[in-house]
């Protein structure tokens, strides 16, 4: 495996240790709901990704111009998927919701791929998604075993789960997608994000006034826009342009890992046997994915080229 290979996805396994501390930090800011939590993350920490590439974005504004409805699109994605997403928590709990939300996002990405580019996953890939995915349903299961107190707020939870993780991979696959048609990383990952975190402004007008009642909610807040938001997107963004959307997406399944430890160890939820055994076999996944390519060889007879340059449908 090469080193650059390595660097991405130790990248983006970082990433998804900082994203997966976001639900335990959201409850130690009790009176903000969801949307404004969203909001702030994801807002906040989007305009700050364009406001670093504003260079960046400004010497590729042909080909974002050129690109507009890729842009729009996954800025359309930014941001559904905090308000989703911490919605889901919300309704369903900390680790239920996290479980959910990126658990169905391989899937989604390996759609995309495959249905608008053609390209062919490879076995390896299948697998470890499978692996993922499985040990991403033990721990909805043991969730489940706990009773929860409430099995609509539940089910409505791991609705908005699904919603969050098809965005989730909708605006990772249109910033690859971006990188692919030759704007750069940061221009890239500035316009998704700072399109994103403009559509949030509103939301973020209508519910944030409790974020700023209180210095600890205050201090949540700047947590979520500065560290897992911020600086996880930046570290995102540079695994993602080194690895394809289906693989990125994959490694950040270890996210649900992650805000499951933190949820029993800090929030006070319990997980079963059945929850660990999940949390193993998705880090078997993570380092079948560290070893094995993503993609499937293209085949001797298929004249196809490896990347096709084909627009949004």
């Amino acid at each position: 495996m090469s080193r650059g290979r390595l660097l991405a996805i130790g990248a983006i396994t970082i990433t998804s240790i900082l994203w997966g501390t976001t639900g335990t930090a959201a409850t130690f800011a009790p009176d903000a709901g969801p949307l404004a939590i969203g909001a702030a993350a994801l807002g906040i920490g989007g305009i700050l990704q364009a406001l670093i590439a504003i260079p960046a974005m400004l010497a590729n504004r042909g080909r974002l111009r050129a690109n507009l409805p890729l842009v729009a699109v996954g800025a359309v994605s930014v941001a559904i998927y905090p308000l989703a997403f911490y919605s889901s928590m919300h309704l369903a709990g900390v680790a239920l919701g996290t479980v959910v939300s990126l658990a169905s996002a391989p899937l989604a990405s390996g759609v995309l791929e495959w249905f608008v580019q053609r390209t062919p996953l490879g076995r390896w890939w299948m697998v470890a998604a499978g692996l993922g995915i499985i040990g991403s349903v033990l721990l909805c299961l043991s969730k489940m075993a706990d009773g929860p107190d409430d099995a609509g707020n539940t089910l409505a939870g791991m609705a908005l789960g699904l919603v969050a993780g098809a965005t989730y991979a909708c605006y990772s696959w249109c910033a690859r997608r971006l990188m692919d048609r030759g704007v750069g990383r940061p221009a890239s990952m500035g316009a998704v994000f700072g399109a994103g975190g403009v559509l949030l402004l509103p939301v973020l007008m209508l519910t944030g006034a409790p974020l700023v009642a209180s210095t600890q909610a205050f201090a949540v807040a700047a947590y979520m826009a500065l560290v897992p938001m911020f600086l996880g997107y930046v570290l995102f963004g540079y695994g993602l342009a080194r690895l394809g959307a289906s693989t990125a997406t994959t490694i950040t399944l270890s996210e649900p890992a992650v805000a499951a430890i933190l949820a029993v160890a800090v929030v006070g939820e319990t997980l079963s046997p059945v929850g660990w055994t999940g949390l193993a076999i998705i880090g078997a996944a993570l380092v079948i994915l560290a070893f094995a390519p993503a993609n499937a060889p293209p085949s001797p007879t298929d004249s196809r080229p490896a990347e096709r340059k084909i627009a949004i449908r």
